[in-house]
């Protein structure tokens, strides 16, 4: 994985949540990211979150962290937008604030494993290795077209650090 350190405004997102945390991701049948990612798409979701900034472009965020990577967090996914105005009902909207981020590029491959596998070596990392300690605050993951072939997904995720 590539990374370099950036700084992301603040950003604006509508979408959907589940509040889980790692222990249960691991278990099949308590995992709520799948589901969650499954109801998103198949119910066609993001055609109806209004004044999207960039259609197609699917944001997977982390938010509301009990303590670290060992804790419940909510999970959500949804587009950014350019307001909160007229939110459809079922909705939610997460307001990410202006941070800086270490961003971490994926090599191409397969969904879900080029994500399983980035978080897998992020858990591992040092605060050396993030270019200072996490945050803990709003991390995402962002699938742009360069994610579209689902074989053969490159995706970047934003770990927010002080």
């Amino acid at each position: 994985m590539k990374k370099i350190q950036t700084q992301r405004p603040e950003i604006k997102l509508i979408g959907i949540t589940a509040r889980t945390n790692n222990t249960n991701e691991i278990n099949p049948s308590l995992a709520k990211i799948t589901p969650t990612v499954q109801k998103y798409f198949h119910g066609g979701l993001p055609a109806k979150i209004p004044h999207r900034t960039k259609p197609g472009t699917t944001f997977c965020a982390y938010t509301d962290y009990e303590s670290d990577i060992t804790g419940d967090y909510t999970y959500f996914i949804g587009e950014e937008v350019t307001s909160f105005d007229h939110v459809p009902e079922g909705f939610q909207t997460l307001l990410i604030p202006a941070q800086v981020y270490a961003k971490f590029t994926t090599g191409p491959g397969p969904m879900p494993d080029v994500c399983i596998n980035a978080w897998q070596k992020i858990w591992q990392m040092t605060p050396q290795d993030f270019g200072n300690e996490r945050r803990f605050s709003a991390d995402f993951e962002l699938y742009d077209e360069r994610a579209s072939d689902h074989q053969n997904a490159t995706l970047d995720v934003y770990i927010g650090i002080k």
